[in-house]
């Protein structure tokens, strides 16, 4: 599965299983060892390669047999429990979470997405403070989203674990791995200097492509039902 552009991963949650499972891990949108000196190639090689790739193993092991076996992701996100549910949402958020980043230097937060989020938190640097307090205070492990609410106001958000902004009716523009997998190889316990270097590696083209998106979207539709 080879996906042709940032809108196409809203669509993530509407793959089958079974597609999943045949196509593999998605291809990542840079070179390995692309996102250095700020992510290193050994962490990406283990974070995509192994990890990754162990969570849509377990999740088409869990799902073999089963009333899920020919659902779609979306569906296994909301009506599954347990196991099965980590793993269906560790697929979506990881997948979203590398195609989210590009080599740092390349890409800059500007036009709609960056005036849309001066109205939301009054200027760009509150934003980026709002963003580094909320993945510093999450204790454990866990993700911090960048997302839309119904009133198309963006917000950031705190999630324990393998949580998912969808199960509660929002938007995702974009995710932050705070589990220490993401980072424990670079920056060991420093998760401050791990977050600086994911803000540099941050691709805010495609995320302001989900954000333009997201705003044409309606409620009510497949995504937000």
């Amino acid at each position: 599965m080879k996906l042709e552009n940032a809108t196409e991963l809203y669509f993530l949650n509407l793959m089958f299983i079974t597609d999943f499972m045949k196509a593999g891990l998605t291809q990542l949108p840079y070179e390995t060892d692309s996102l250095e000196p700020n992510i290193s190639r050994m962490t990406i090689e283990y974070h995509h390669g192994m990890y990754l790739q162990a969570c849509l193993r377990n999740l088409g092991e869990l799902t073999s047999g089963t009333k899920f076996e020919n659902l779609d992701l979306e569906t296994i996100m909301k009506s599954a429990e347990g196991p099965m549910l980590n793993n269906a949402l560790q697929v979506w958020n990881h997948t979203f979470y590398f195609e989210s980043l590009r080599p740092a230097g390349n890409s800059e937060l500007k036009g709609s997405l960056a005036d849309a989020l001066i109205e939301s938190f009054g200027s760009l640097e509150l934003f980026r403070e709002c963003f580094i307090k909320a993945s510093m205070s999450l204790f454990g492990s866990g993700w911090v989203w960048i997302i839309l609410n119904p009133a198309g106001v963006i917000e950031v958000l705190q999630e324990r674990n393998a949580g998912n902004p969808l199960r509660r009716g929002l938007i995702p523009l974009l995710g932050c791995d705070l589990w220490e997998h993401s980072y424990y190889l670079d920056y060991q316990h420093r998760r401050y200097d791990y977050l600086n270097s994911f803000w540099s590696v941050i691709n805010w083209d495609i995320i302001e492509e989900r954000f333009l998106y997201a705003k044409g979207m309606k409620l009510g539709n497949t995504f937000l039902s």
